[in-house]
Formats: C-alpha cells, sequence, structure tokens
C-alpha cells in the first residue's frame, strides 16, 4: 500500500497534543478533528493544540459530518475511561467503514464488563469489514510484556503487578474515575461500593488470562481512596483538593483461574505531588520466579506512542471487536506507518 494512512482524531484533549505529533512522525495523515468543547469548535487543529503552524483541520462537533466528508481509514478516540460513556464515538466511525482504536482503559477487554456494548460494536464492525481495539500503555507493559517473560519460565503459579500514574496527565474524565475530589462517603457509594464500575485493573487481568489461555475461575476487586491531610492543587479538576478528599484510589483486582494460577494487578491513580513518579513493576512466582520493571515510565508519552504504533495492526485485523490478545504484536515502526499495512 503506497498512499497515506488517512486519520481521524476524535477528542482533542491532553493527549492528542502528543498523538498528533507521532502521527505525523510516522507519515499519518490528519483529516478530520472532532471534540465538542466550545472553546475547541472551529479552531484549526494544531493552533488549538500550541502546535506553531496550523495544520488546516478544522474542529468539529459534528462527527457525522467530518466523516462524510474525509475518506479516512482509522479513527483515533480519546475520550472517556468507560465504554457506556462515549458509545456513540466508537459507533459512528464504525458505520461509515472507519477502523476504529481507542485509549479507553476499559477498551482494553471489555468482553465481560460492557458485554452489550461490546457485542453491538462487535456486529457494526463486522458489518461494515472494519476493527475496533483499545489499546495504551497497559497493551504492551501490562498484559504483553508479563505474558512475554512469563515464556521463560517451567512453571508459573501467580503473576502480580502493581503501576501508578498522574491522574492528571489525563483529564477531568479519568480523575472522576479515581474518585478525585470525591469526599469519604461520595467515594464509599460511588466507587468503593459499587458493583458495576470494574477498575483498570480489572480489565488488564482478564486481558493477560486471556493471553496467558486461563480460564477464569474467580475474579474480585478492591478499591481505596488515597487522601491526605493537606490541601492539594489540581489543574484537571480546576480546584484544590482539600484534606481528608480522596486525591485518587488504588485499585487491586484478583483472578483465580481454573488452570491454578493467580493473577493479581494493583493500580493506583492519584494527583501526584512532588518528587512522584510513575510506576510499572512485576513479578512472577514460579519456576524459575522472576521481577522486573519499568523505571518510573512516561505513561502519557507510552500511551501515545503505542497507540500510533497500534495503527497497523487494528488495519490488517480481522473485521469485528479484537482486543490486543488476538491482534498482531505491535510494533516499532522505522517506515511511515502505510508501509506495514497488508493488502486488506
Amino acid at each position: 500500500m503506497h498512499k497515506k494512512i488517512r486519520m481521524v482524531q476524535v477528542g482533542c484533549g491532553k493527549m492528542s497534543k502528543e498523538i498528533i505529533k507521532y502521527a505525523m512522525a510516522k507519515g499519518i495523515e490528519i483529516v478530520g478533528a472532532v471534540d465538542n468543547r466550545p472553546e475547541a469548535i472551529g479552531q484549526d487543529l494544531g493552533l488549538y493544540l500550541g502546535y506553531d503552524q496550523a495544520l488546516g483541520v478544522k474542529i468539529s462537533n459534528d462527527p457525522h459530518e467530518v466523516f462524510q466528508n474525509c475518506d479516512a481509514d482509522v479513527a483515533l478516540v480519546t475520550i472517556a475511561s468507560y465504554i457506556k460513556d462515549f458509545m456513540p464515538s466508537l459507533e459512528i466511525p464504525l458505520t461509515y467503514g472507519v477502523n476504529v482504536l481507542t485509549i479507553s482503559e476499559e477498551a482494553l477487554y471489555p468482553w465481560t464488563t460492557s458485554v452489550a456494548e461490546t457485542n453491538h460494536l462487535d456486529k457494526i464492525a463486522k458489518a461494515n469489514n472494519v476493527t475496533i481495539s483499545g489499546t495504551g500503555m497497559q497493551d504492551i507493559y501490562w498484559v504483553l510484556f508479563p505474558a512475554l517473560m512469563a515464556a521463560g519460565m517451567n512453571d508459573v503459579q501467580k503473576i502480580s503487578g502493581e503501576v501508578s500514574y498522574d491522574v492528571e496527565h489525563y483529564g477531568k474524565a479519568l480523575a472522576e474515575a479515581h474518585g478525585v475530589g470525591y469526599d469519604q462517603e461520595k467515594f464509599a457509594k460511588e466507587i468503593a461500593n459499587a458493583t458495576d464500575l470494574p477498575s483498570y485493573s480489572w480489565m488488564t487481568a482478564e486481558a493477560i488470562c486471556s493471553k496467558m489461555n486461563w480460564s477464569i475461575k474467580r475474579i474480585s476487586q478492591k478499591n481505596v481512596p488515597i487522601v491526605l491531610d493537606k490541601d492539594i492543587p489540581s489543574k484537571t479538576m480546576e480546584r484544590t483538593i482539600k484534606a481528608g478528599e480522596a486525591i485518587g484510589m488504588s485499585a487491586v483486582a484478583t483472578v483465580e483461574t481454573l488452570q491454578g494460577p493467580i493473577v493479581e494487578v494493583g493500580c493506583t491513580g492519584k494527583v501526584y505531588q512532588a518528587g512522584e513518579g510513575d510506576l510499572c513493576t512485576w513479578s512472577i512466582e514460579g519456576t524459575p520466579s522472576m521481577q522486573f520493571e519499568v523505571t518510573k515510565p512516561d505513561t502519557p508519552k507510552h500511551t501515545c506512542a503505542t497507540l500510533i504504533n497500534r495503527i497497523p495492526t487494528v488495519i490488517n485485523s480481522a473485521a469485528g471487536y479484537v482486543t490486543i490478545d488476538q491482534l498482531a504484536p505491535v510494533q516499532y515502526m522505522t517506515y511511515p506507518a502505510h508501509l506495514y499495512l497488508d493488502n486488506k
């Protein structure tokens, strides 16, 4: 394939500045942009994101208009964490025959957490011969990484992971999903005791099990608020988080498998204080046991880079909702992205 990959950016928030830059560096052509922020509508995408020059792409609040007037190959959707919160943004590109890739954390592996929605998207994608998938930091570093390392062992008894990230980098939707600014009563009611709010640990643990071909016997989750005894400012929430309010949460998902191994993933998302950095640490108990880590990963930039490098594998994939455990391995692209496409 010799023509460039044509891309539409859906959601022009914090992450999109790196995403667009990385996409253009890989020879991807930006042909449309969608956002509903009043201050963004009608603006040139490049100028709105703070680039030195315009890109010649106007931000629209009408996705139908955008997809009707451009021949896009893929839509990158960066709006919210949970699929139910932005279904139309996923459905619309698919109905126009455009592949969809999103950094929604739930989209990584939503088959049991949003069953109806995922099967609905799968049906639309297959009807239009396109693919939808979820990716991000957790794609490589939370799922494929521990699964690959386990291949160097004779016996695996338990996979344990601990990750952390600064919610200030990702926007208000993610911060609120972590209870930032919630008082103890609200956190307990809406997050800690919620039965329909799986954590990012939950989806990661399920994806690991799928990649390892393990059947889940039982899965459980515990969400714990993180609070300080002092005020701390939050740019994302546009206010000061008061002492005693949650600055984020720690979530631990534990899976018991029918094959025997345990998978335990803990993730902490919070407003960082000075000197804190991201964490990505794993251990595998078995024969022989091992520990490994990514030292202070730049989670937002890893997420954006993985998103762009994932594009060819999604376009090349069979139609439907295809999670990363079923996609071809993501790879670094030395050459322009379109040179990695098959003749799908």
